[in-house]
This record gives structure tokens, sequence and C-alpha cells, in this order.
């Protein structure tokens, strides 16, 4: 495959692949559940009770342990070009205040592309008892970045099916992004990347200013998802997926659309996007749900 025109060409370390991080323990409160609902505007009463973790929340576990991967495969000199490309959570149970989780990680492939590469991470949440509570795939996207070939596995596909947008959507939910909402969803996530809270370092970086965290407006997402078409319980949700298409900004007025897909062995499957008036914002969302 050739690089496009201004594209770095970059070795990638083969070695780094399917080598599991150290784990990562994480003790589960009420109070960081309600927290982390709050942070994200969830209104299901369980989450903002602390009673059970919405979906998204199974980030915080595991975010120490999800960035470690990339770092043995990619070199360090190249992170100032990378993006999170998608994430795509299976869910085996809902997290509860009193979980004491483990959370590893490790690099499962690469993928080469003419405009960047990007790197498949799988993560494993388990509780004391060594029973998975999730797994996660995380797709780091290198923008630019050539590694002239592809290697392993890749994430499991959720791909948007576009004969759907001839039928009208299920639900539609409108949101908006709070003008603190960075500054609320950092300490609750446990994510700091100042791009999310410092003004002059997101300028530096190119951008009009801060950005919202993209797993918040995957949170949004999944709220309008769960209050929709899965009666507020989070513990329908069997995987929920997407992929982050454009920054999202704080003020920022987004809608959520869902569409049925179809029902088998007692799942149902919904896929949705979130936009901001005519920019989708995640594309290629998937549900499923225990019925």
């Amino acid at each position: 495959m050739t690089a496009q025109s201004g594209t770095r060409v970059v070795a990638f370390d083969d070695a780094g692949l399917e080598t599991w991080c150290e784990d990562e323990t994480f003790e589960v409160t009420a109070e960081r559940i309600a927290e982390y609902a709050a942070a994200t505007n969830d209104p299901i009463p369980a989450h903002r009770t602390g009673a059970v973790a919405s979906p998204v929340f199974a980030i915080v576990p595991a975010f120490e342990a999800m960035l470690m991967p990339v770092i043995d495969v990619a070199p360090t000199n190249i992170f100032g070009r990378v993006v999170h490309g998608e994430q795509d959570f299976h869910f085996h149970r809902a997290i509860e205040p009193g979980d004491r989780l483990v959370s590893r990680a490790k690099a499962i492939g690469y993928t080469s592309r003419p405009n960047g590469t990007s790197i498949s991470i799988l993560v494993e949440c388990r509780d004391e008892a060594g029973e998975l509570v999730n797994e996660q795939y995380l797709t780091a996207f290198f923008r630019d970045i050539h590694a002239s070939k592809s290697v392993g596995a890749a994430a499991p596909t959720h791909k948007f099916d576009e004969a759907l947008r001839s039928t009208e959507p299920v639900a539609v939910v409108s949101q908006h992004v709070d003008a603190d909402q960075t500054y609320r969803y950092a300490p609750a996530a446990g994510d700091p990347v100042p791009l999310h809270l410092d003004e002059q370092v997101a300028r530096d970086a190119g951008l009009p200013g801060i950005i919202a965290h993209g797993l918040c407006t995957m949170a949004f997402a999944s709220w309008a998802v769960l209050t929709e078409v899965a009666g507020s319980d989070t513990r329908r949700l069997t995987r929920f997926a997407v992929r982050f298409a454009t920054m999202v900004f704080p003020g920022d007025d987004l809608e959520t659309r869902v569409w049925k897909v179809g029902s088998e062995n007692g799942k149902t499957t919904y896929a949705f996007e979130t936009v901001r008036g005519t920019d989708v914002v995640l594309r290629d969302g998937l549900a499923e749900i225990a019925d």
C-alpha cells in the first residue's frame, strides 16, 4: 500500500504485540459512579445515585491499562499525531459499587492505510474472582503515519448500514454539551489530558479551543440509547461501539439518532449516530440489548 503525499513512514515494533501490560486495580464506589453520571449529564436515576455504573464508566477502571500497549508498539515521537479512533465495549455484566476490578491490556495488531496507521488494543476487566466483567477494543489512529504493513488482528467491525437512512429512526434525543463539561468530566473519568482543560494548550495544538472528551460524547449517546430503547436498564446492554468522527466543543448542541436493525438470539441490535447539525461526531454506532 502506498502512503499519501506528506505521510511519514515509521517502523512499528511487532514485538510489542500480544503482550499483556501489568494489572491495574480499581475500587468502585457509589460516589465515583454518581460523579461520572453527573459529569456526563446522565439522567438515569440508578446511575445518578451510584447504584449501578453507566456503560461508558467501564473506561475508568481500565484507563491506565489501555494506554500502555500503544507505547509498546508505536514510537513515542509520533504521539502528537494519535487520536482515539474507535471504542467498542462488550459487557458480561454491569459494574457495581464494591467491585474490585483488575484490568489489563495488549495490542493485538496494527493496520497501515494511506492516510495513517491504527493500532487495535484489547482490554480485559475482571472481578476479584477472575470473572470477566467486560472486554474493550480501543483503536488508536496515528494521522499521516504509514507503517508500511499490517500485522496481527483488527478490532471487531461495527459498520453503519447506509440503507437505514431511508427509514425513520425509532428515537431522536437532543443533548447539550455544557460550558464546564470537560472540567467536570476530567476528574470523574481520571482523564487529565490538557487539550480538554487548557485553552492555550488546545490553541497551540491548532484547535480553536478546548475540545470535549470523545468518551464523554460516547457516554451521552449511551444514555440516549438506554432511555429510549432499553428501559434505562444498563444491565441489558451487551455491546456498545462507536467511531469518533469529529471533535465536539463545549457549548455544542448534539442529537443522537437511533435505528432498530433487528432481533436474534434474545438480543435486539440498534444502529445509532450522534450529530451536530450536519456534522456526524459519532459514526458507526452499534448497541446490542438483551430482550
